[in-house]
Order: C-alpha cells, then sequence, then structure tokens
C-alpha cells in the first residue's frame, strides 16, 4: 500500500512539474512569435485541467506576488506532508 501512495504522490509532483516546465516554453515559443506547435499545447492543456483544481485554491489563499506564482511549490509542500502524514498511518496499522 506504501508503494501504491508513494508511486501516486509522485504522479502529482511530475505533473505540477510538467505544467511548471511546459507553461514556460509555451510562453517562450509565443513570445519569440511562432507560437507553440498544436500538440504541446494541447499536452499543456490536458496537464493544466489536471493540476489546476488543486493549484487554484492554493493560489487564491496566497498573497499576490506578482509575475512570480509559488501555488506549484506550496503544492508540492503539502503534497510531501500528506505522503509523510500517510505513510506514518499506514506505519501504524
Amino acid at each position: 500500500m506504501e508503494e501504491i501512495i508513494s508511486r501516486l504522490i509522485q504522479l502529482c509532483y511530475v505533473a505540477v512539474l510538467a505544467r511548471m516546465v511546459l507553461g514556460l516554453v509555451v510562453q517562450y515559443m509565443a513570445m519569440q512569435g511562432g507560437g507553440a506547435p498544436d500538440i504541446l499545447v494541447k499536452i499543456y492543456d490536458v496537464i493544466f485541467s489536471i493540476t489546476e483544481p488543486a493549484l487554484a485554491p492554493i493560489r487564491r489563499i496566497l498573497p499576490q506576488t506578482g509575475m512570480i506564482d509559488f501555488s506549484p511549490l506550496v503544492l508540492i509542500i503539502v503534497l510531501v506532508v500528506i505522503e509523510q502524514i500517510l505513510l506514518w498511518l499506514l506505519g501504524m496499522i
């Protein structure tokens, strides 16, 4: 059971990191004038729709920091804490 929880949390990490990286790449390509390839934008849209339900509430709570979005960092910290608590609880059983 511990392995399943760890893998699910790792999948969440990867989704958040992929969103961050793809967001930067798509934004950079758009600023260069050519625009990003459609497949890259579609992948970003899918990852965005997966991660946004977890990031939006965090973003509403955090104070405005201009162009820097700290919500992915906060989400990763929350995921680490949740993982540790769940693994600790499973260890108690």
